[in-house]
């Protein structure tokens, strides 16, 4: 791994070491030692450092992780010890932290199943991918992946992992990796007890033959028993009480709540105990759903391993670990990443609205002298006088003051001093609502801000990226943060956060 080079010495923060220079080398990545697999560790090290992968190394590493996923049914039947992982969401710092000995266990000793939501919302989605499936290709005995509801071309368009993939890669790259997602398995039977599924039950899942009788091989569909496995919640109530068995979620805008009712009679009619999958964010990265009493076993359990998610959400992460029969949580805190500009724009492209902001109101300043209304005050006239005797314009701007024919003029200027407030205004706009103004123009059909949206400011941008917010509703329950999970008293261990930290305050 060659390090970027340095022949001047004049990085300014010499602590922090230089990423790569180029890509992986085919013969590090895919060693002849492993026999054509790839060297997972090195990976890890490179794409931690920001290293990157070259695309054909990356479509070799894709093809032969797909083989393996054809070859798996849409159940898995899985026995413990077994570490169960929830959302990552694109966190690649997190998961190394996931992956550590601590927490969800070492690789090479560890099974693992990770209940889908690979990407999205973090800005490390690809490198995610990358390593996982080369973890996957070394142990493909142990290692197992569900499709998450991201794992779909609607949302990764939508959201940020296509932008990823064109950033840093190619359209191509982003198709190839979507037809992937098509493979994967849809849920998995964990010690003949439970049922792992990403999002939950469904009114057509009557018994497990019925997941085995889907096409999972494309996009999901908006209704049915493939989509309600991707999307469906639990109900959020202490009782787990609905009006009838099942109520449409229209926060998700798509398939159904669920409650007690409906997982008790699915649960008693394939002789399981409990359901656990993932899809919602969680304050302690999990949530015990005991609808029926206190003291049995939780009829859902919710977990999440995507840490201070969104890096606003300071919540903790958590997987699960099965082992002779014993459930354990294992909670973690999130680790501090490389910071990347929105959008995975470049330093030029950021900073051009707030430099031409700059420039903008120092025109606004120096033509406000030729207007005598009311926004004088806010003029240094003083710098506006010296500035003018230097480039020889005092006398023009004395007879232009004087009237006579100079009416004509005053009026240029005035409509000078408008144009460029309104610039001014824009430029404004372009700085402080970036992200905004980018979300929009995503939104719309031809890429283009609908006419007048700049000038009329804040509110506007916000009122229009409300009529483009169906997709975004779709998928609103992780960005809302659900109340604090029930820490459990019985039957299952909750260990400490890794690194130390407090164990969270019990209710």
């Amino acid at each position: 791994m060659d390090i970027l080079k340095d022949p001047t010495n004049d990085r300014q923060v010499k602590t922090l070491k230089p990423p790569p220079h180029r890509p992986l080398s085919k013969n590090l990545m895919f060693p002849d030692k492993l026999k054509n697999k790839p060297d997972w560790k090195l990976l890890k090290d490179h794409l931690q450092r920001e290293g990157r992968v070259a695309k054909e190394e990356l479509f070799k590493l894709v093809a032969d992780c797909n083989k393996l996923l054809k070859n798996e049914g849409n159940v898995l039947y899985l026995q413990d010890p077994l570490t169960v992982v929830g959302d990552i969401h694109g966190q690649y710092y997190d998961l190394l932290k996931l992956l550590e000995p601590k927490v969800g266990g070492n690789p090479e000793t560890t099974k693992y199943l990770f209940l889908g939501d690979f990407v999205d919302r973090g800005s490390y989605s690809i490198e995610v991918v990358i390593l996982l499936y080369a973890i996957k290709i070394n142990y493909p005995n142990t290692i197992y992946f569900l499709r998450g509801n991201h794992e779909c071309r609607q949302l990764t368009a939508f959201f940020n992992f296509k932008d990823e993939c064109l950033y840093k890669y190619d359209q191509e790259t982003y198709e190839m990796l979507m037809d992937s997602f098509d493979l994967f398995p849809l849920a998995c039977i964990i010690n003949s007890k439970f049922i792992a599924i990403h999002g939950g039950i469904s009114p057509d899942l009557k018994s497990i033959e019925d997941i085995k009788k889907l096409d999972r091989y494309h996009e999901p569909p908006r209704s049915g028993l493939f989509c309600d496995l991707l999307w469906s919640d639990p109900v959020d109530h202490d009782q787990g009480n609905l009006d009838g068995q099942w109520k449409s979620n229209e926060v998700r805008g798509c398939s159904w709540f669920f409650g007690n009712d409906a997982s008790m009679k699915f649960l008693q009619r394939n002789s399981l105990i409990s359901i656990i999958r993932a899809h919602e964010a969680q304050l302690d990265g999990y949530k015990m759903h005991r609808w029926n009493g206190g003291q049995d076993f939780p009829v859902v359990i919710t977990i999440f391993s995507a840490p201070n998610y969104c890096d606003v959400y300071n919540n903790r992460g958590a997987v699960i670990k099965f082992e002779n029969n014993t459930l354990n949580i294992q909670q973690f805190q999130y680790t501090p990443h490389p910071y990347l500009l929105p959008n995975f724009m470049d330093i030029f492209t950021w900073s051009i609205p707030f430099v031409a902001e700059k420039i903008t109101e120092m025109l606004y300043n120096l033509i406000q002298a030729g207007d005598q209304g009311d926004d004088d005050d806010d003029v240094n006239q003083e710098d506006i006088e010296q500035f003018k005797q230097m480039t020889g314009q005092n006398k023009q701007f004395n007879k232009q003051q004087s009237g006579g024919s100079t009416g004509k003029s005053t009026e240029k200027l005035k409509n000078k001093l408008k144009f460029v407030a309104t610039m001014m205004k824009l430029q404004k706009t372009l700085r402080e609502e970036s992200e905004s103004v980018m979300k929009l123009k995503g939104a719309c059909p031809d890429k283009r801000l609908p006419k007048g949206i700049l000038s009329a400011g804040k509110t506007a941008i916000s009122d229009a990226l409300a009529d483009f917010n169906v997709a975004k509703n779709a998928d609103i329950v992780n960005e809302k943060m659900p109340s604090q999970a029930q820490v459990p008293q019985q039957s299952i261990a909750i260990k400490k956060p890794s690194n130390n930290t407090q164990q969270p305050k019990k209710k």
